[in-house]
């Protein structure tokens, strides 16, 4: 069945809860983990380990920061999937693939490879993996999270674990808010070299999605033309309302044809975890 242009446009906007009718995905946090979601909708979380859990009785328990080895890593990711699975999510915003010199303290793994273990794990457990936060947070002096504008630089380190990830066919990236002279002047979730870089230089074939674009208030339409038109395939809010004005300004990119490659990845990876 064809899609209207309203119809894509809501199929590429991942919401928080309770979500505008129609999107692609919604992210359930700790606070609205019962609040009902819409039909059909893929299900994101947070699920790193230790204090960052959607799920706090769900694995995995400690932090990225105390695993000790691949094998321990591979074995929490499975645990991971398979209940997060058995909980009705389909893909873990998960793992950090940021180095260890990076500002997210013990949401990092001593080594980034260990995240890869971790993503292979989850897949092996049935549920999606999704690394972040491309191209790298090692050269940020603090994290996105707690300011607005924060600069950093693109190292072969940091694009690293990626590389290994996405010959393990890692199926979801998470682009960040950093900024990068390399890239340009905007933020990376905006630059459309980042995802040149991303797809054409790494050969990743996944879906991309952007860290939250509801970080600055009054942007959302905006911010989500943009990103969309950079390369992100899925824009992620955390506000409703946002995802909703997002949505409404996407839709005449949906009736010139210019979120159908989106459509066609989303729709693929929706089929493999479906």
């Amino acid at each position: 069945m064809a899609l209207t242009p309203q119809q894509k446009a809501a199929l590429v906007v991942v919401s928080g809860l309770p979500a505008p009718a129609g999107t692609g995905g919604v992210i359930v946090q700790s606070y609205d983990r019962d609040t009902p979601r819409p039909a059909g909708a893929l299900v994101f979380v947070d699920q790193e380990g230790g204090d960052v859990r959607a799920f706090r009785e769900l694995p995995p328990a400690t932090s990225a920061r105390r695993v000790g080895s691949k094998a321990e890593a591979y074995a929490a990711g499975r645990a991971t999937g398979l209940a997060l699975r058995r909980a009705g999510v389909d893909v873990d915003l998960a793992p950090v693939l940021d180095l260890p010199d990076g500002p997210l303290g013990a949401r990092q793994f001593r080594s980034p490879f260990f995240g890869v273990a971790f993503a292979r794990g989850l897949a092996a457990g049935g549920a999606g993996a999704c690394g972040k936060h491309f191209p790298g947070l090692g050269t940020l002096a603090v994290s996105t999270d707690k300011r607005p504008y924060v600069r950093g630089h693109v190292r072969d380190a940091d694009l690293a674990p990626y590389r290994a990830a996405i010959e393990g066919d890692l199926p979801c990236v998470m682009v960040g808010h950093g900024v990068y002279p390399e890239l340009g002047p905007h933020r990376a979730v905006l630059e459309p070299a980042t995802y040149r870089l991303l797809r054409s230089t790494l050969g990743f074939r996944g879906i991309t999605i952007t860290d939250s674009l509801s970080v600055v208030h009054g942007r959302a339409a905006a911010w989500a033309v943009a990103a969309a038109r950079a390369g992100a395939d899925l824009l992620l809010f955390n506000d409703p309302r946002a995802a909703s004005r997002a949505i409404r300004a996407l839709v005449p990119l949906a009736r010139a044809g210019e979120l159908d490659a989106h459509i066609t990845r989303l729709l693929r990876f929706r089929a493999a975890l479906r």
